[in-house]
């Protein structure tokens, strides 16, 4: 999974992105201190598989992985290549989702770019260039269909849903927010490479003041849950510079330091959480001696499928799964042989649909 931090200059991006990756991106206060986008890897935190570990004592521990990728801030006209804009658009289109962080707190030894803080005109500004190169896409596939429209009569509701989608995006709101009830419109919106469909969470970024003293009491944050609850998309209330202080601390001292502010997560492990939702993913689990790990899949993906994730011969020469809960798993002391006996390991087939938690064994033949 790959994730885009976007926002304008000086807004906290790559102090976030500094603190959750420890990648050491350069962060200063001004505007394109941030030009080839900085790339970390960051562990997803699971408890399950960190008690497996325990069980099995492996030789080696895979956690899932999420990629976090900090891209340049952006500034109006982007779309017609003003600033870093080509640049930003096209690393932008290569993620599987956005974290729009968004200034919210009031600062005078931070520049902004415009002047004063106003997430509202900050999220305007970037979603309209990522509206005006989606205007592009939507215009030379519209035309597509109007021309195959000419022999193939059945182009005729492609073509209209492509209109509609225009007059939407024209309209200044972003495509996923647009309403799409029919199989053909989804399959169109998930084909077309639109930058304002990808999934975003809004990341409001506040003082440590206003983080301690409670959310909710930020007028900022508030006009920003607006703005994502009218686009379907989720926010995150976070302190770039108390991520920054938890990520020097270790284990111990990091848990103390967010009981004292009232949190049993880190920013990190939050939005982590809210990305899997966003994106529809689980994890399935394996384990032995050889290697306890995690894979990252799809709700609703079957059994074989899964097994493809591991390697494509598993999936190729499928025979069935060995699927045991990871709940279950643990109430027989962590014993695979106990969770045998009392029948609660399953022998599943290729309709099987694959759990949160599933800890797996696959039998395949090739």
């Amino acid at each position: 999974m790959k994730l885009g931090i976007v926002g304008l200059p000086n807004v906290g991006k790559s102090t976030l992105f500094n603190a959750i990756t420890n990648a050491g991106a350069q962060s200063a206060n001004y505007p394109f201190c941030t030009i080839e986008p900085n790339v970390g890897m960051v562990s997803v935190p699971d408890e399950r598989l960190e008690k497996l570990a325990e069980i099995y004592n492996p030789d080696k521990f895979t956690p899932a992985v999420i990629e976090f990728v900090d891209i340049a801030g952006l500034v109006k006209g982007a779309a017609k290549g003003e600033g870093l804009g080509n640049k930003f658009l096209s690393n932008i289109r290569e993620v599987d989702a956005i974290v729009h962080v968004v200034r919210c707190f009031e600062s005078t030894d931070i520049i902004h770019v415009e002047g004063s803080v106003d997430p509202v005109r900050d999220i305007e500004t970037i979603n309209i260039e990522l509206i005006l190169s989606d205007l592009e896409i939507v215009g030379r596939r519209l035309d597509k269909a109007q021309k195959a429209l000419k022999g193939d009569k059945s182009m005729a509701a492609e073509v209209e849903f492509l209109k509609r989608l225009t007059q939407h995006l024209e309209s200044g709101k972003s495509a996923r927010s647009i309403e799409a009830t029919e199989d053909y419109e989804k399959e169109i919106l998930a084909t077309t490479s639109l930058l304002s469909f990808k999934p975003v969470i809004y990341a409001c970024n506040m003082s440590e003041d206003d983080f301690k003293g409670g959310i909710d009491n930020n007028e900022n944050y508030k006009k920003v849950k607006e703005i994502a609850d009218s686009e379907n998309a989720e926010i995150l209330p976070i302190c770039a510079a108390i991520e920054a202080e938890i990520s020097t601390l270790d284990d111990d001292e990091k848990m103390l330091f967010l009981e004292e502010l009232g949190l049993d997560r880190s920013g990190l492990d939050r939005m982590i959480q809210k990305c899997y939702s966003l994106l529809g993913l689980i994890s399935y689990l394996t384990a032995g001696k050889p290697e306890v790990r995690a894979w990252t899949i799809t709700k609703g993906t079957k059994a074989p499928q899964a097994a493809g994730k591991i390697h494509s011969d598993f999936e190729r020469g499928f025979i069935r799964a060995e699927v045991v809960s990871f709940d279950d798993f643990m109430s027989c002391g962590g014993s695979m042989t106990a969770a045998k006996e009392k029948g609660l390991v399953r022998s599943e087939g290729k309709e099987y649909v694959m759990k949160d938690g599933d800890i797996v064994l696959f039998r395949f033949n090739v």
